[in-house]
């Protein structure tokens, strides 16, 4: 319990007070008459202000409190799955190491889903593999049909350049030169002709031979004929320019069907492009079915509860069989070598601790008093940090001295000497001086 000053002093006043003599009467002066009498009043009054000059020496320069608690950590053990518990290994209040088996769930069902979740991970990896392998493919077939196109559309041109000059050729020079040699026949014919008509009036009054006459008519019939061979020439050259002009319109459209597989071949880039694209989507296929195989071999570990620090197993609720629920509380564990102490001080008491300052614990348990330090203090007080503040606008204010909750650290116990369990009540000393 903590120990004030101003009431120690009021306590040995009091008690000196009681040792004083009482109210003169008749028999006062003949015992302080007594040398003795005067001999012993005067040493319990040295004895009373030593035993004061004592207490005020050893509680100088300390503040201590009796509103103070062991703390530690207190770690809750719940499952992160659903599922049957199949067995428990460890019991209430066992030490246990950080890594042990706590709780085991049936495993049966996440075991299944990590196998589906494999299963899937084969068949997207396939798939990509065969994204993959239709990209070169793809590139490929598109680059020796664009090649192809381009090959085409210079073979059509060329065969449009050489149809479009034999046209302009039968069009041209031949078909002039079929009219001018039907001109020129159908000049020697008329000639002939009108020569022969004259020699027909000459042969009749006698003045040509029938010789001649003949040479005349022969002539006349060979001008007739070549007159009719050059208009069958000129019009197989009419013949011959149109169907130069048909071979080249042919070979025209062929050009515009040759730059059309171009275009169609440039458009079959993107196919390229689609492709890539798929490939990309089954990479993170892949990507996606391993994360759910992950997962699932996740779910599959957390059937396996481990301790995850050294301590001592608290409140266990859990028994086989039982059907448990993700959060549930199973257990505590309680690690009892990271405690330390939580004391409440008076507002007015730590004007000078700080931190790092000198402590120590008197644990009743033990009889023994465990030595520390100061580590901090909290940024609030005990009634400001509780559930249901103090509402002081209500009018009914009355002024009370709070508490500041201060972090004390122990310094390190062994454990056969002595284990603090958090929760203990113990009494708090800091060395302010």
């Amino acid at each position: 319990m903590a120990i004030n000053v101003e009431e120690l002093e009021k306590e040995i006043n009091r008690e000196a007070r009681s040792h004083q003599a009482p109210p003169p009467s008749s028999s006062a002066p003949r015992k302080l008459a007594n040398p003795r009498a005067r001999w012993a009043l005067l040493l319990g009054g040295i004895a009373i202000a030593l035993v004061v000059i004592a207490l005020g020496i050893h509680y100088h320069g300390r503040v201590n409190t009796d509103d103070a608690q062991v703390d530690g950590h207190v770690v809750a053990v719940s499952p992160k799955v659903y599922g049957n518990v199949i067995e428990v290994p460890v019991n209430d209040n066992q030490p246990v190491k950080a890594g042990q088996v706590l709780v085991r769930i049936d495993p049966r069902d996440y075991r299944v889903k990590v196998d589906v979740a494999k299963a899937a991970v084969a068949l997207a990896e396939s798939q990509a593999e065969g994204a993959q392998a239709g990209v070169p493919w793809t590139h490929g077939v598109v680059e020796s049909g664009t090649s192809a196109a381009g090959a085409q559309v210079a073979a059509a041109e060329a065969d449009y350049e050489k149809a479009k000059l034999s046209y302009e050729m039968a069009s041209g020079a031949d078909l002039a030169y079929a009219r001018a040699t039907v001109e020129a026949q159908q000049a020697d014919n008329e000639r002939a002709q009108a020569d022969l008509e004259r020699m027909r009036t000459l042969i009749a009054k006698g003045e040509i031979s029938a010789q001649r006459f003949d040479a005349f008519q022969a002539t006349a019939r060979m001008a007739a004929s070549g007159l009719q061979a050059a208009q069958q020439r000129l019009a197989a050259a009419q013949k011959n320019a149109d169907v130069s002009k048909a071979v080249m319109l042919s070979n025209q459209a062929k050009v515009d069907q040759a730059r059309a597989a171009v275009v169609q071949a440039q458009a079959n880039q993107k196919q390229v492009t689609i492709r890539v694209a798929d490939a990309a989507s089954a990479e993170a296929s892949v990507a996606q079915a391993q994360a759910n195989l992950e997962a699932a071999q996740l779910q599959l570990d957390y059937t396996t509860i481990l301790a995850p620090v050294n301590g001592v197993v608290t409140r266990k609720s859990v028994e086989v069989g039982q059907v448990v629920q993700p959060g549930q509380g199973l257990m505590m564990l309680i690690p009892l070598q990271d405690i330390w102490v939580t004391a409440n001080f008076k507002e007015t008491q730590l004007a000078n601790v700080h931190s790092g300052q000198r402590a120590e614990v008197y644990v009743d348990m033990y009889g023994k008093t465990f030595s520390g330090h100061v580590d901090s203090i909290a940024g609030a007080t005990g009634a400001r940090l509780s559930l249901l503040p103090a509402e002081n606008a209500t009018g009914n204010y009355v002024k009370v001295v709070q508490r500041i909750p201060v972090k004390i650290v122990l310094d390190p116990l062994s454990g056969e000497t002595a284990i603090l369990r958090p929760g203990m009540n113990v009494d708090a000393t800091i060395f302010i001086k």
